[in-house]
């Protein structure tokens, strides 16, 4: 089970300028990456990750001072193809005819389809990764309830949605994080009965 620890331990030392230097932090991110899904949360060290990428141990550490800091910025990626969903959604004027359920399904498609990019990372993410605080991602928190409070206030109207926004999310969250977690996130039957369960309630 993971605990949280002070958000100040995972921080990046600082953020790639140069085009070479965003590289090499992408290099970096991506080999973290891979090595974090497959042997987890404890076999995972700062030497591996630079060794297998290439890069001495004294480069990596100019940008992450820990693997806690890796972990963080691998886990703000993950976050960021999170907001994408929505801004798709935004973005995709063809929707605004839809029906709600049509509106529904395509949302949640694209959350289980974010999750679905690496299942097994976002597991040692979820259970064994130290938490960081939700204020941690504080724009990431601010634009994701900025998004769920927007599509619900479409549906219900802007003042039960302050309320029933945080409900939805929560409820898609937890859903989707729990067959993530028991790897059932390409079940068709999930996926039906979470659109029935969002679409039912947003009705209600």
């Amino acid at each position: 089970m993971n605990t949280r620890v002070p958000d100040t331990a995972r921080s990046m030392r600082k953020m790639p300028q140069q085009s070479r230097s965003r590289f090499l932090v992408g290099i970096i991110l991506d080999v973290a990456t891979r090595l974090l899904a497959e042997n987890g949360w404890a076999k995972f060290n700062t030497n591996e990750v630079a060794r297998i990428a290439g890069v001495s141990i004294g480069s990596l550490y100019q940008y992450f001072p820990n693997k806690l800091a890796l972990a963080e910025a691998i886990r703000k990626q993950h976050l960021a193809s999170i907001l994408l969903v929505f801004e798709t959604l935004n973005a995709n004027e063809a929707t605004q005819a839809d029906s709600l359920m049509a509106k529904v399904e395509l949302m949640i498609d694209g959350i289980i389809a974010a999750h679905l990019i690496n299942p097994r990372l976002h597991r040692v993410l979820l259970d064994e990764v130290p938490l960081s605080g939700r204020d941690a991602h504080h724009d990431f928190e601010c634009r994701y309830a900025e998004y769920y409070a927007a599509f619900t206030a479409s549906q219900l109207g802007s003042e039960r949605a302050q309320v029933a926004s945080k409900v939805l999310a929560s409820a898609i969250e937890g859903v989707v994080h729990d067959a993530s977690r028991r790897g059932q996130l390409t079940s068709s039957d999930l996926k039906r009965e979470l659109i029935l369960l969002v679409t039912c309630y947003l009705k209600g």
